[in-house]
């Protein structure tokens, strides 16, 4: 899953939402530098990770996009399924998503200090171009992987991937639409 899912995962504490969207800058084991709900946020993103990975739907609709994007084809993926959690907002929350990505911009704003420099650089980036809001809309996200093709010095095609959403929509929407509410058990489960 990718920015979105993973603060809509976050549930209403701030310092888990913090964690969770730092998680892939964080190496080795967290604890050593956290503590208390940031850790329980980082530990939170690599649990949704692996669950993602493993399930039989982002598996199938990794196969359905793998002969455009390779071994991007996991992250493309993780992108369509923002894009499909931001359209198909109202079935996951009674909060707009306005309101919603304006209060994660602010919380990950306010604490700077902690989110490691990599994590840091995107997020001006992510709140000038409003992705969160912006991934539900196709000119939103194909400047989200124009950018990412950009940073793969153009190997990874991700150029041409709103273009194979539009060709693969309704396989791509039906698959998310199986997996997310599972993977919503799955989070409040472990929660």
């Amino acid at each position: 899953m990718n920015f979105l899912a993973h603060a809509h995962l976050s549930g209403n504490n701030s310092n888990i939402l913090v964690g969770n969207f730092m998680a892939d800058a964080v190496k080795g084991n967290p604890a050593l530098k956290y503590k208390d709900d940031i850790l329980k946020g980082i530990i939170l993103h690599r649990h949704i990770d692996t669950f993602t990975d493993a399930h039989p739907m982002h598996k199938q609709s990794r196969k359905l996009i793998r002969n455009h994007f390779g071994k991007f084809s996991g992250i493309v993926v993780d992108i369509y399924y923002d894009h499909f959690l931001a359209k198909n907002w109202h079935q996951y929350s009674d909060e707009p998503l306005h309101d919603f990505t304006q209060m994660v911009y602010k919380e990950l704003s306010k604490r700077l200090l902690i989110i490691p420099n990599h994590t840091k650089r995107i997020l001006p980036f992510m709140i000038s171009q409003n992705w969160l809001l912006n991934y539900a809309n196709f000119k939103g996200l194909d400047n989200v992987f124009r950018g990412m093709d950009r940073r793969t010095k153009h190997i990874s095609g991700m150029q041409n991937a709103v273009e194979v959403l539009k060709s693969n929509y309704m396989l791509l929407n039906d698959d998310f639409n199986t997996f997310y509410p599972e993977l919503m058990q799955f989070v409040n489960e472990m929660v």
